[in-house]
C-alpha cells in the first residue's frame, strides 16, 4: 500500500515554514490523541501517522532528504554512505522498482504507552541486497547510530505545573520488554521533548543506540488559559463589589486561592496581574504571571426593596446627566 505524503498528512504546503509545521502538528495531535479518542483505532492510527510525519518534517536534514527522495530517503542515504565508505558510488535511480517504505534500523522496536514505531526484519533483508549490489556481492554492514524514537504522552496542566513521572514499556529487539520511568519536568509545554538517552532503535554495525523522546501534549484546562508561561483565569465579581470595591479570591494552579483587593468601579474584562504566580519556566527557577480577568455578575431574583433602590439609583444618574 502506498504511503501518504507527509505534507498531506499534516495539511501543509511543501513550502511550509517550521512554525507552520509545528502548529499543524499540535492541532492534529490534540484532535486525534488517544486520550481524547478512547478505543478509537482509526484515531490511534491517524495519531501515529501524524507523529511519523512530524518526526521527519520537523528535522531540517531529514526534511531535505525526504523532499528529494520521498519515503525511500532513509534507505537511500544509508546506501549512499555505505558506498562512500568503500570508495564506491551509489545512484538510487539505477535500482528499478525503488525501495520499500519502512524505516531501517534492525529488528522491531516498540514502545507501549499509546503505541510505538519500528522497522520490519524484511527491511534488513532488502537493504542487505542493496549492499550486495553496491559491493559486488561483498556485504559490509555500515556502522551507524540507531534512530531516535518519538513517543507521545499527555499531561494535565497540574502535572505540567508540578512535574510528573511516566512509566513507559519498551520492547528492545534483542531482549525482554522493560518498563522505564521518565521524569517530565515542571514547565513543559505542548511539543516539549523529553530525552531518554540510548532507549531508541539499535545502531547498525556496532553503532550507538538512538534516543527515546517523549513528545508532550498538555491537556486544555477548564479554568486556566495558558500563553507561554503565563496563565489567565476568569474571576466572578459581585456587582456590589465591582461598584464599591472589595476583595475576591483568585484560584491558582497549586490548588490554593489568593486574595485580590479591588478598587471601586471594576469593569468586566479588567485584568489584574499576580506576578510570579504562573507556570514554572522550563529549565529555570523563574515563574510566569497569573492574570485574573474580572467578570462582573449582575444580581438576579431582586427583592422589591432592591428593585426600588436600583430604580432610585437610575433616577439619580439621569439627573446628573441632565444637569
Amino acid at each position: 500500500m502506498a504511503r501518504r505524503d507527509y505534507y498531506e498528512i499534516l495539511g501543509v504546503k511543501r513550502a511550509a515554514t517550521e512554525k507552520d509545521i509545528r502548529q499543524a502538528y499540535r492541532k492534529l495531535a490534540r484532535t486525534y490523541h488517544p486520550d481524547l479518542n478512547p478505543n478509537d483505532k482509526q484515531a490511534e492510527a491517524r495519531f501515529k501517522e501524524i507523529g511519523q510525519a512530524y518526526e521527519v518534517l520537523s528535522d531540517a536534514e531529514k526534511r531535505k532528504h525526504y523532499d528529494r527522495w520521498g519515503h525511500d530517503f532513509e534507505k537511500i542515504e544509508q546506501a549512499r554512505k555505505a558506498g562512500a565508505s568503500t570508495g564506491g558510488g551509489f545512484d538510487p535511480s539505477g535500482f528499478p522498482g525503488g525501495f520499500g517504505g519502512s524505516r531501517p534500523g534492525g529488528a522491531r522496536w516498540t514502545a507501549t504507552d499509546f503505541g510505538g514505531t519500528g522497522a520490519s526484519p524484511a527491511d534488513d533483508e532488502m537493504l542487505g541486497s542493496i549492499f550486495d549490489q553496491i559491493m559486488g556481492g561483498r556485504r559490509t554492514a555500515a556502522r551507524s547510530r540507531g534512530e531516535d524514537i518519538d513517543h507521545p504522552t499527555t499531561v494535565t496542566l497540574e502535572e505540567a505545573f508540578n512535574g510528573t513521572m511516566r512509566r513507559i514499556q519498551i520492547a528492545p529487539p534483542d531482549g525482554t520488554p522493560q518498563v522505564i520511568e521518565v521524569k517530565v519536568p515542571a514547565g513543559v509545554t505542548d511539543g516539549s521533548r523529553v530525552r531518554v538517552a540510548g532507549k531508541g532503535s539499535l545502531g547498525r554495525g556496532g553503532g550507538a543506540a538512538g534516543d527515546l523522546y517523549l513528545v508532550v501534549s498538555v491537556r486544555p484546562h477548564p479554568r486556566f488559559t495558558r500563553e507561554g508561561d503565563d496563565l489567565t483565569t476568569v474571576v466572578d465579581v459581585p456587582l456590589y463589589t465591582a461598584v464599591l470595591g472589595g476583595e475576591v479570591l483568585v484560584p491558582t494552579p497549586k490548588g490554593t486561592r489568593l486574595a485580590l483587593k479591588l478598587a471601586p468601579e471594576v469593569q468586566s474584562g479588567q485584568r489584574y496581574r499576580l506576578a510570579g504566580q504562573g507556570m514554572p519556566k522550563l529549565g529555570s527557577d523563574g515563574r510566569g504571571d497569573l492574570y485574573a480577568e474580572a467578570r462582573v455578575l449582575v444580581p438576579t431574583s431582586l427583592s422589591d426593596r432592591e428593585r426600588d433602590l436600583f430604580t432610585e439609583l437610575a433616577g439619580l444618574r439621569e439627573e446628573e446627566a441632565a444637569s
